[in-house]
């Protein structure tokens, strides 16, 4: 997998993640969605800055790709715990930066 590959996947999954986060604090028991806001806006964070370095020629990434990892399984199992839409959609998103994230690791 190529660079452009994977900040593309992550800009999905920052989109996602944020748009999750937004649409939970829209819904009726936000208190129930607390956690899954809250890991959204790490993904989010944690993608978008992955992405930034990614746009360098700095080479040493791979922990933070390993930590991206991490986080976007943290996203997608807490959001996998909703049936709203955009959680189920975020966490889609996850499983496929986790996807392009180890595809990277692996090239």
């Amino acid at each position: 997998m190529k660079r452009e590959e994977l900040i593309s996947t992550l800009g999905s999954c920052i989109n996602a993640c944020n748009y999750c986060a937004d649409a939970c604090l829209g819904e009726d028991n936000v208190k129930m969605m607390v956690d899954c806001i809250r890991t959204d806006r790490v993904c989010a964070e944690v993608c978008s800055s992955l992405s930034q370095v990614l746009h360098t020629t700095y080479s040493n990434i791979n922990g933070l790709i390993e930590y991206c990892i991490t986080v976007c399984e943290d996203c997608k199992s807490t959001c996998e715990q909703h049936d709203h839409q955009h959680c189920q959609d975020c966490a889609q998103a996850c499983t496929d930066c986790i996807a392009a994230c180890k595809s990277f690791l692996a090239a």
